[in-house]
């Protein structure tokens, strides 16, 4: 108990802008906001381009290779996360839906499960804020309320807490 306060305390330090996830009970939906002080044409690009996306997405400790990445509607993709020890962990989905600079919809799945099929629908967008900065609000519908709450019991939220915090200082970057 001790260590996961360490780690959540570790990781609001890191983050610039608070990360808001809402699960609600026995709803199969997951609500996340955050902000980010970059303009919505940078935010975006770090989601669509694949020589960026690979720089932020998972947290700290994996590295991640890109298979796939069609960030186009109708695209699909798939990339490869490794920890320190080799483990692999898979991740692939189709793009329904790519509106720059304004929102992307599409599927996420989960290799490492058990049995296939549990695919998520994600719907991202991406808001101008004013002072160049962007809000991104991501809403994902699961199969069930299950697949949502083993979601949530995965340290999913620390690890999307540790990407973004990466993805703040790659959009600082690429600002200089």
């Amino acid at each position: 108990m001790a260590q996961e306060l360490q780690k959540s305390e570790e990781s609001a330090r890191r983050e610039r802008n608070p990360t808001r996830i809402t699960a609600e009970p026995g709803k199969q939906e997951l609500i996340v906001v955050r902000e980010f002080d970059a303009p919505r044409d940078l935010v975006f690009r770090a989601y669509t381009d694949p020589k960026l996306y690979e720089q932020w997405i998972g947290p700290r400790g994996l590295t991640t290779r890109i298979e796939t990445f069609e960030p186009r509607s109708g695209g699909s993709w798939r990339y490869v996360q490794m920890d320190e020890e080799g483990n692999e962990f898979g991740f692939h989905g189709v793009n329904h839906d790519v509106t720059p600079p304004e929102r992307i919809i599409q599927t996420f799945e989960f290799e490492g499960l058990p049995e296939s099929g549990h695919a998520v629908l994600d719907v991202a967008k991406f808001e101008e804020l004013p002072g160049n900065r962007t809000r991104f609000t991501g809403r994902s519908v699961f199969l069930s309320v299950e697949d949502r709450d083993g979601m949530m019991q995965s340290d999913m939220e620390e690890g999307m807490k540790d990407s973004f915090s990466r993805l703040d200082e790659l959009l600082e970057r690429l600002q200089e």
